[in-house]
């Protein structure tokens, strides 16, 4: 029995041979309904692209290598960055690309020498000390990259995730609240950090509130021990604050835990946010109000933007697309 290929899909879509190509490479010039369409169809059809004879005929290897340095010794079981390589993994699978971590430490080669050894046709650098040499060799090269977070000046494309609008909406809400003596826990000093903190401090002058230096900690990225001795800083000021920001949603359990000690209820006696919005903040009483990033659309957009890349080198244009989150109230931040 014959093999379906990609005209046979087309006929039975009734759409052009592109289209189905585009579709089952979750390009974003292609719609919702027809990437579905298409996927159904090659699925109930019995689609599998031959992967050897692909190789022999693009010179591809069809394999994505991924870069994440965890600077919190949580690896995988970051929620927020395990549902982004999630949907990094699906939609490069249903590409037909696999995806390989990229490792980092002194005993082994180079990004660049690990992505050319394994012929990856590009990468995704989801988390990365960008401002290293190794990571600028690798951007410098011809190899296609594609960014979280960080604008090389338009070599590369690039996904943000709009941390300044998730900021802004809780400080805001936190202000109309009645709240002007606020505290915010911030992780490492990161490019991420720093427009963080500048959103915070912009909105909270734009209502007239100025925010003491000691009320703008360091701790670190999901990381609960170093809010928790943050927290018992911020609460043993004589004037402590009525509301504490939490690096994310990971980190302020360690801020929970401490006012627990204390009898200190969040969203009656203190209030307090996080960031993030993992599925654990919501079974969290009261329910933590957080701001969710869209860890599904930012993974899929960077297998998009990559393939665009990788299938169109000739034609490419950098792009840089924001990826917004929504938020969401929960019960721990009080009005006053």
């Amino acid at each position: 029995m014959a093999s379906v290929t990609l005209k046979d899909i087309a006929k039975e879509c009734g759409i052009s041979f592109s289209a189905v190509s585009k579709a089952l490479k979750d390009s974003p010039e292609i719609g919702e309904k027809t990437i579905k369409l298409v996927k159904e169809t090659a699925e109930r059809l019995g689609y599998h692209p031959n992967a050897a004879a692909r190789t022999l005929r693009t010179k591809r290897s069809y394999d994505i290598g991924v870069i994440f340095e965890d600077i919190t010794g949580s690896g995988l079981q970051h929620q927020y960055f395990a549902r982004i390589f999630d949907a990094i993994n699906v939609a490069a699978n249903n590409a037909g690309y696999n995806i390989t971590f990229l490792n980092f430490n002194k005993k082994s080669r180079t990004y660049l020498a690990q992505a050319e050894n394994r012929n990856c046709d590009g990468v995704i650098i989801a988390s990365a000390q960008f401002e290293r040499p190794d990571i600028q060799a690798l951007l410098a090269s011809n190899i296609p990259i594609c960014a979280l977070d960080y604008n090389d000046g338009g070599k590369h494309s690039t996904v943000l995730s709009d941390h300044t609008e998730g900021i802004r909406q809780l400080t805001e809400f936190a202000i109309s609240q009645g709240h002007k003596n606020l505290a915010y826990i911030h992780g490492e000093p990161t490019n991420i950090t720093q427009k963080r903190i500048d959103t915070f401090l912009s909105i909270t002058a734009k209502h007239g509130i100025q925010i003491p230096e000691r009320n703008i900690r360091e701790g670190k990225y999901h990381d609960p021990a170093s809010s928790a001795i943050e927290t018992e800083i911020i609460l043993d000021q004589p004037d402590s604050p009525t509301c504490i920001f939490y690096p994310d949603d990971f980190a302020a359990l360690g801020g929970i835990r401490i006012l627990s000690a204390l009898g200190i209820t969040p969203g009656r006696d203190i209030s307090i946010a996080g960031y993030d919005g993992i599925f654990l903040s919501s079974l969290l009483t009261p329910p933590l109000t957080t701001y969710e990033q869209n860890a599904k659309q930012i993974g899929q957009n960077l297998v998009a933007l990559l393939l665009e890349h990788i299938e169109n080198s000739g034609t490419f244009r950098p792009v840089t697309i924001s990826v917004s989150g929504k938020f969401i109230q929960g019960k721990s931040i009080a009005k006053i």
